[in-house]
């Protein structure tokens, strides 16, 4: 299983998160985001005891997106530029 990265968020005081990456043999996202601790919001979902919850900014939905998955042939990193203000999608 080799995952690919598809994006990260280029406004990351360090660089490393979020990320989103695809397993392209499983078919599926991983996505690395920042743990949700707020017991009011996880208290309003149904998390069962085998799942976990990140969030990612809105704007990094772009990566999911079949027209921005590129093979690492093509481009081992997304074109995103730091300091630039993505909408939210």
């Amino acid at each position: 299983m080799a995952l690919r990265m598809l994006g990260k968020d280029p406004n990351s005081p360090d660089g490393n998160s979020p990320t989103v990456y695809v397993d392209d043999e499983a078919d599926r996202y991983l996505v690395q985001g920042f743990k949700v601790l707020d017991e009011e919001r996880l208290g309003q979902m149904n998390i069962p005891e085998h799942e976990t919850v990140v969030e990612i900014p809105r704007y990094m939905v772009q990566f999911f997106l079949p027209s921005d998955r590129k093979t690492a042939a093509e481009d081992a990193e997304p074109e995103v530029q730091k300091g630039v203000e993505y909408p939210d999608v």
